[in-house]
């Protein structure tokens, strides 16, 4: 078992020790606190998308949005959330699978495109979660403040985006020392800021030279770049909130997961948060019939194609374990 996989395991209500606080090597992006520039940037990466995403509506109803337009902002919208889906998280944080080394740096690379963190990072903090998972320590449980309707909408605030701000980080050294040792994925993680340039400058030069023409390359940048980076802040964000406190629980998990159906297509299968919580290695989380994961196939496609192995594939005698009621067929 790999130190990562021990971090998971380990029992939630576990406190950190102090030798935990220690400064992080320099290699890795990040340290251990926000730093005041670094909240305002965050800030900025925040609110900018998503004012686009708010002018999104009354601009395609008044003047609608081109073909080329809407497919660079779902082209790069599955992108980037497979590479979260199925690299930052099943992947990196969980091990759901084994994966070549071009997979593995592709898959790094993917997540990246989604803006939403240098890799050892997200990695870390998602660790973290899964240890202390809605109990103290919990970086974005919904339930921070208590059960009560004005405690939960407080709490709702801070698993969605509050805790971004937090200036107490996780440490890196600590939950994800298998990403700081390896050179390729810690240089990944280093270059984040690279990656987030070519993220938002990718649509607007693919609309600029499609249709050569300065217009073509700003309503680009608008739908495939702000709008489609807000887009998919937001739904994964609401994996943290509103898959922990609403939603059906069909398993056994120590915290509140949920499965929210309609959230499924957009969030590339993440929203089938219940099983996940019950079960964090599986490489499925959508198992009962009907549940799309598109993440779980193209994991298939990787592993059919040689790319990745040792999936760790959801068996039935293990989903009928951690099923509260009795066992139904699993897809």
């Amino acid at each position: 078992m790999t130190r990562s996989q021990d971090v998971l395991e380990t029992n939630a209500s576990t406190p950190l020790k102090a030798s935990e606080d220690s400064p992080l090597p320099s290699a890795t992006l990040g340290g251990e606190q926000r730093r005041s520039l670094e909240q305002i940037t965050l800030l900025l990466f925040i609110t900018v998308p998503f004012l686009a995403l708010v002018a999104a509506v009354p601009l395609a109803w008044g003047w609608g949005v081109s073909w080329l337009d809407l497919g660079l902002l779902v082209g790069m919208y599955y992108v980037g959330c497979h590479g979260i889906t199925i690299g930052f998280h099943r992947y990196f944080t969980h091990g759901s699978f084994k994966a070549k080394r071009p997979l593995r740096i592709a898959l790094a690379v993917m997540g990246s495109l989604a803006v939403e963190g240098p890799l050892v990072r997200w990695v870390a903090d998602h660790r973290k979660h899964h240890k202390f998972s809605d109990a103290e320590g919990d970086p974005h449980s919904p339930w921070r403040y208590g059960e009560s309707v004005p405690a939960l909408l407080k709490g709702l605030w801070w698993a969605h985006m509050g805790w971004m701000f937090d200036e107490e980080q996780t440490p890196q050294h600590k939950y994800a020392p298998d990403l700081i040792k390896d050179p390729a994925i810690r240089a990944v993680s280093r270059q984040f800021v690279l990656w987030t340039v070519v993220s938002l400058a990718l649509p607007p030069l693919v609309g600029g030279l499609v249709t050569m023409s300065w217009q073509g390359a700003l309503t680009a940048f608008f739908w495939g770049s702000l709008v489609r980076v807000a887009l998919l802040h937001h739904v994964t964000w609401s994996i943290n909130s509103i898959c922990h406190a609403a939603g059906k629980r069909p398993f056994q998990s120590r915290d509140k997961s949920g499965n929210v159906w309609w959230l499924a297509v957009l969030s590339c299968g993440e929203s089938w948060h219940n099983l996940h919580h019950a079960d964090p290695t599986c490489a499925r989380h959508g198992v009962e019939r009907g549940q799309l994961d598109s993440s779980a196939r193209i994991i298939r496609w990787f592993e059919k194609a040689g790319w990745a192995y040792d999936v760790r594939w959801p068996k039935r005698d293990r989903i009928d374990a951690r099923r509260k009621e009795q066992p139904a067929d699993a897809a």
